[in-house]
């Protein structure tokens, strides 16, 4: 719980700071490519008689919305002098953007997912190693996403 608060305390200290907002928001657009563009489906709003955009996160870093997230996580953990992250992931994406944010800050980085997810996303489990993650095989209960929380949580 004392992680918790801190972390809390932490964070609420970080957004009353304009110069880490500042700092949030020029990583992001500048690494990360957000806020996503917008893309306007013209022959959907066609057929459907409505003006159709599409947000287009496929499109930020990584491939998903997650790694405006993470981002703003490993900066909360660079400015509050820790050295490490952890994360779960169940089919990567999550694993990914946390690995890809530790590897910009220059912090040590562990993943944890279901034994039986590591198998079925081989190849997001090759992009966190080669981001320089320790992706963590859990081999207990289900050895899927849940059990992937819960040693995250131990940990």
């Amino acid at each position: 719980m004392a992680a918790l608060l801190e972390l809390d305390q932490a964070r609420r200290e970080a957004m009353a700071d304009p110069g880490f907002v500042a700092e949030f928001e020029s990583i992001c657009a500048d690494y990360a490519g957000t806020p996503s563009r917008l893309y306007e489906a013209a022959r959907l709003s066609e057929v459907l008689g409505a003006r159709i955009l599409l947000k287009r996160e496929d499109l930020n870093h990584t491939g998903a919305h997650k790694i405006r997230n993470v981002l703003g996580q490993a900066l909360l953990t660079k400015r509050m002098g820790k050295t490490r992250v952890i994360a779960e992931t169940g089919a990567g994406q999550h694993g990914v953007a946390s690995a890809t944010a530790a590897a910009y800050f220059d912090l040590d980085c562990q993943v944890y997912m279901g034994e039986i997810d590591t198998q079925r996303q081989a190849l997001n489990v090759a992009r966190m190693q080669l981001l320089g993650a320790e992706v963590i095989a859990v081999q207990s209960g289900s050895r899927t996403l849940k059990d992937a929380i819960n040693e995250a949580l131990r940990d």
